[in-house]
């Protein structure tokens, strides 16, 4: 069992910038795949970030690449989300999510889900 908590959400105007952690409760986190995902009001939760050691390098999902960044503090056993200019369609709850074995862009693959924090990018 993984317990996920994320944190570092919240208000930011377009342009700011803001980084969310996960704090996982296993310390053996390393062998999982970490990926973030995000539910804006009305639409379905999307693939927006992850990693795993297995599959190497990171996957953004297009409309993030190059203004965020995932990465993850082993020692801590969290995974960060650096988002940099923002936009207001990034508003969404964010969640963390986590699975043994390679990275999925799919939400049903994920095992293990926190739960979630709100950022909102005011225009």
């Amino acid at each position: 069992q993984v317990q996920l908590v994320e944190s570092g959400g919240g208000l930011v105007q377009a342009g700011g910038s803001l980084r969310l952690s996960c704090a996982a409760s296993r310390r053996t986190f390393v062998t999982y795949a970490m990926g973030w995902f995000r539910q804006a009001p009305g639409k379905e939760r999307e693939f927006v970030a992850g990693s795993s050691w297995i599959s190497g390098s990171p996957s953004y999902a297009e409309s993030v690449k190059d203004r965020f960044t995932i990465s993850r503090d082993v020692a801590k056993s969290t995974v960060y989300l650096q988002m940099n200019s923002l936009k207001p369609e990034d508003t969404a709850v964010y969640y963390c999510a986590a699975k043994l074995g390679v990275l999925s862009f799919e939400e049903k693959q994920y095992t293990y889900w926190g739960q979630g924090t709100q950022v909102t990018v005011s225009s």
